[in-house]
């Protein structure tokens, strides 16, 4: 089973009207509330530094987006630890507030393209300086907002001296606690189970405090599209259990990203019960192959609308499309015996 991509895309581009977003946008967040779809997207200019920041599309149908402002709705503070970039946002909702898990780092990673495989810029700011600066390193943060305009950012929820991004909040309280997914780089060796980063999950009472013990739920698998894993989309609750999004990398081949699914128990998401053996989606057209990570479908958005699953994701670091399908055929296909045997 294949998702089915929208023939009008990419649904959005870079535009050369605003030097903020005229070479990237990327990677968006998604939420579909009261007949309307909010669009949380990741955006650079062509600066060398590569800031990176979020705008704010919408769409009444899911497929026609239109940008709400000429502006960022939401950047790098100007003396905080994130001031260099802010990037993949993943959208939740409890009460009247949209919660929003990010990446970010101290200092922009810039044109990262140009340099060796997961190299970013950074600063000499002595012997002594943290971890996290010395490294330019990614960590996580929260942010909540009512309307994606107004914004109170809440700060780090990752531990500072790991690059631990891929963070994704579970939209409802499971057993009393919060949960959340997670993708700590350095979590490989013998005592983590683990050669390849993997994807972990954890539980809290508060959602800025994840202090509690971290459980694996998929690691990669050696020789295949998915050597290394992490999360890709916020999980989505139906009657046969959570269904989560997840990209796979091949660290051979063209080193391609590319899109699988797992299946978690509604009361105990530590267990899997379910995970497609096939990708389901990969690179395929120019959007997705040519541009500045070259062969990329990168999920960070998805709802249900109406049993059609709705799924956003960035191509090739450069552009956003959209691909569909049947999410009770995509639960049949992730649970069938043919993908777990």
């Amino acid at each position: 089973m294949k998702l089915k991509k929208f023939a009008g895309n990419p649904i959005l581009t870079p535009n050369p009207k605003n030097d903020w977003e005229n070479l990237v946008v990327c990677n968006p967040g998604v939420y579909y509330d009261n007949g309307k779809f909010y669009m949380l997207y990741r955006a650079a200019g062509d600066d060398e530094d590569h800031v990176i920041r979020f705008g704010l599309a919408v769409s009444e149908d899911g497929e026609n987006f239109k940008r709400v402002s000429d502006r960022p709705v939401l950047g790098p503070s100007e003396d905080g630890p994130d001031m260099g970039c802010i990037e993949d946002a993943r959208i939740v909702k409890f009460d009247d507030y949209y919660y929003v898990t990010y990446a970010y780092r101290p200092f922009p990673p810039g044109q990262y393209w140009k340099f060796a495989h997961d190299e970013v810029l950074t600063e000499d700011h002595g012997d002594h300086a943290p971890h996290f600066i010395k490294n330019n390193m990614a960590n996580s943060a929260l942010a909540m907002t009512k309307d994606f305009k107004e914004w109170i950012k809440l700060g780090r929820i990752t531990d500072s001296n790991l690059d631990d991004r891929d963070v994704i909040l579970f939209p409802e309280k499971i057993n009393g606690k919060y949960a959340m997914l997670h993708r700590p780089k350095e979590w490989i060796g013998e005592e983590y189970g683990v050669s390849k980063p993997a994807v972990w999950i954890r539980f809290s009472d508060d959602m800025l405090v994840w202090k509690e013990p971290s459980t694996i739920l998929i690691g990669g698998i050696d020789g295949g599209w998915e050597e290394k894993v992490g999360g890709s989309t916020p999980p989505l609750k139906t009657d046969r259990g959570w269904l989560v999004l997840y990209h796979g990398v091949e660290n051979g081949g063209l080193g391609y990203y590319r899109v699988g699914a797992v299946m978690l128990d509604l009361e105990d998401p530590t267990k899997v019960i379910g995970r497609t053996k096939d990708y389901i989606m990969e690179p395929e057209f120019d959007y997705e192959i040519e541009g500045y990570y070259k062969g990329c479908v990168f999920p960070t958005g998805n709802m249900i609308v109406d049993d059609t699953l709705y799924v956003y994701y960035g191509g090739a670091d450069k552009y956003i499309g959209l691909a569909t399908c049947d999410v009770n055929e995509l639960i049949d296909f992730t649970l069938s015996k043919e993908q777990n045997s």
